[in-house]
């Protein structure tokens, strides 16, 4: 199987965001993440790498078979709303490690979990595998929802920046 330019090139967009996060992250996880009320439940810090990577790779090529498959204002549409979802993934990143604004980074994954299901009702009837593709991301976005809320309920008391 080969890939064109074009699949190879939206499977690593999602990575170039990843990237950049990562970064912020590393700064930020000693210094104030780890001085924070954290649940037990959460993730292992080293998991997040790992899983990232693969929900990067299978959100980016989704948006490959929707770019190719979709015809129109329904492809148009659902590539909106990936562009969008995508701006929102990138966006949490330093919302909540750089500027440790834990209410806002909140209100914004809620945003991105919206907007990640919205963008799965969009591509369903395109690419189903496309939308497929999508559901191991809004499981783990469920997930970090829950994680941003509890963080931010933990530590309203506590300066967090």
């Amino acid at each position: 199987m080969s890939f064109s330019k074009e699949a190879l090139g939206l499977t690593l967009l999602p990575h170039v965001g990843g990237i950049i996060g990562g970064l912020i992250t590393r700064k930020n996880v000693k210094q104030w993440y780890e001085t924070l009320d954290r649940p037990s439940w959460r993730p292992p810090n080293w998991a997040f790498g790992p899983v990232w990577t693969s929900l990067y790779t299978m959100m980016g090529y989704a948006s490959y078979l929707i770019y190719r498959d979709g015809f129109g204002e329904t492809r148009d549409r659902a590539l909106v709303l990936y562009g969008s979802q995508l701006a929102l993934n990138w966006l949490w990143t330093p919302i909540f490690f750089h500027y440790h604004k834990l209410g806002l980074a909140f209100g914004e994954i809620l945003l991105l979990l919206a907007n990640i299901g919205l963008c799965i009702n969009a591509f369903y009837p395109i690419n189903r595998t496309a939308a497929y593709l999508m559901i191991p991301y809004f499981g783990w976005v469920s997930l970090a929802t829950t994680l941003t809320y509890s963080i931010w309920q933990r530590n309203k008391n506590k300066r967090t920046d």
